[in-house]
């Protein structure tokens, strides 16, 4: 059995949170690239120019992305094999509040008496066990903006395919500029209602150029992009031909009497780093 120090896991949350807040995915960066090259309108293309350049900015100063540096939510792979000198749960929310010593708190403590924690704290913790000795601890600081533009239904098993696509580019299209978009969407589809929640959220960590393994929900990834981005809404609602940057599907098995579709986006500084200790 391997053994981790809870002091090795607060200094990688810690790190995570820093880099994470400050530092855009080259992929994403390569995306958002990409994107300039192609968006047809003249604003959309000046509002990309100035996330690019935004992006420089932060990783050259060590400042956050955005000044939402968000809700910390993890998504944990604890192997089997290994075991954690302390609690794990502790651990994190300590790599948490030290992270975010100098970064925007942005959790209130009760959801109606709205006193900020001044901490970030507590995140959330998604734990999976996993065959082997290794933890890996993915990071995803999800801004309120774009999490407030989440939505879910759940359907009739009748439900066609083409029915949830239209729910789904339907509620973009009332939705999507406040998201700051460019976007990126996340979708689950089945399970229970909240398990679907949980795949959507987990869709957005799926590296950006990597399609779903079915082929049919690749098709269905591919379909929902095309027709988001004809929605002519644009890079942070002005106009264009970017709208989103790709469209994630997650699905899982399902009752017999549901199909629940949740959707969750995020915005363009869409932050996650993972570390494996």
């Amino acid at each position: 059995m391997r053994k981790i120090s809870a002091s090795t896991i607060i200094y990688s949350v810690r790190k995570l949170c820093m880099e994470a807040c400050q530092d855009l995915d080259p992929q994403i960066l390569a995306a958002i690239k990409d994107a300039f090259k192609k968006e047809k309108s003249a604003t959309g293309r000046q509002i990309l120019d100035e996330i690019i350049r935004n992006a420089k900015v932060a990783q050259d100063d060590k400042l956050p992305l955005c000044q939402d540096t968000g809700f910390a939510v993890f998504f944990v792979e604890l192997g089997e094999k290994a075991s954690v000198i302390g609690n794990l749960s502790d651990a994190i929310k300590e790599g948490v509040v030290s992270g975010y010593k100098h970064l925007r708190k942005s959790i209130v403590a009760h959801p109606f008496q709205r006193k900020n924690t001044f901490d970030n704290a507590p995140p959330i913790i998604h734990i999976n066990i996993v065959p082997g000795d290794k933890l890996k601890i993915g990071f995803l600081p999800k801004g309120g903006g774009a999490e407030n533009c989440s939505f879910q239904k759940m359907f009739l098993p009748i439900a066609t395919k083409e029915e949830v696509i239209n729910y789904i580019v339907d509620n973009i299209k009332l939705k999507a500029a406040k998201a700051c978009p460019p976007i990126i969407v996340g979708v689950g589809i089945g399970g229970t209602f909240d398990y679907s929640a949980y795949l959507a959220k987990k869709a957005l960590i799926r590296p950006i150029n990597s399609p779903s393994r079915d082929s049919s929900i690749a098709a269905m990834e591919k379909d929902l992009l095309k027709r988001i981005n004809k929605l002519g809404i644009g890079p942070m609602g002005m106009g264009g031909s970017t709208t989103a940057l790709a469209v994630h599907i997650e699905h899982y098995p399902c009752h017999i009497a549901s199909l629940p579709v949740a959707v969750n986006l995020e915005c363009h500084a869409h932050r996650y780093k993972e570390v494996v200790v």
